[in-house]
């Protein structure tokens, strides 16, 4: 199994953010986006983060994949 983050970007691109302004909202590093970018894991209070600068939930921005998808 494996965590997609493209839920992740299609909602910054629905509300018009840029990476860089989500970095900011959240108050993560931008080695953090660049973990997120790549579809590397992350630890959980990092997504609550998003989850509350964003005003979403966690399935709003993470998605777990399977191995045969």
């Amino acid at each position: 199994m494996s965590v997609s983050y493209k839920k992740l970007w299609k909602l910054l691109i629905d509300r018009d953010m840029k990476k860089k302004d989500l970095a900011e909202k959240a108050n993560i590093s931008s080695y953090t986006l660049s973990k997120l970018n790549r579809g590397d894991n992350v630890n959980t209070d990092t997504l609550v983060k998003i989850c509350k600068a964003l005003d979403c939930q966690i399935e709003d921005i993470v998605e777990i994949i399977s191995e045969g998808e």
